[in-house]
């Protein structure tokens, strides 16, 4: 696949991959949810024990592995957002704008407290 392949493109690739093989009945928005932090937390499980200057992950020969799990969570990602009728791209551009009014930046340039502590 190309990098011009659309999120939507992708969408449809894996909605046609869990439906020839009738997974749809399992995913219900419960289960896609448990599945997604399943799947993130299998990608955070390739860096634990690395150290804040030691090599990112800490094993070499996990960068494919990183990106193996990195595509488990958009995949898993993408069935939530099927499932619940959400438009990914829709949701975070609301997301960006609710963000900038949270975290404006003459408070938050550099900082790292939440928008209460600010």
């Amino acid at each position: 696949m190309s990098n011009s392949t659309s999120l939507s493109q992708i969408d449809a690739l894996i909605a046609k991959f869990n439906a020839d093989r009738d997974w749809e009945q399992y995913h219900n928005p419960r289960n896609l949810a448990m599945a997604l932090s399943v799947e993130a937390s299998e990608l955070l499980e390739l860096f634990l024990w690395s150290s804040d200057q030691g090599p990112q992950p800490p094993v070499e020969g996990r960068d494919g592995d990183v990106a193996d799990e990195a595509a488990d969570v958009l995949i898993c990602l993408l069935n939530v957002c099927r499932s619940m009728n959400i438009d990914l791209l829709e949701a975070t551009k609301n997301k960006i704008a609710k963000n900038a009014l949270k975290y404006p930046i003459e408070k938050s340039l550099g900082k790292l407290e939440k928008h209460d502590e600010l």
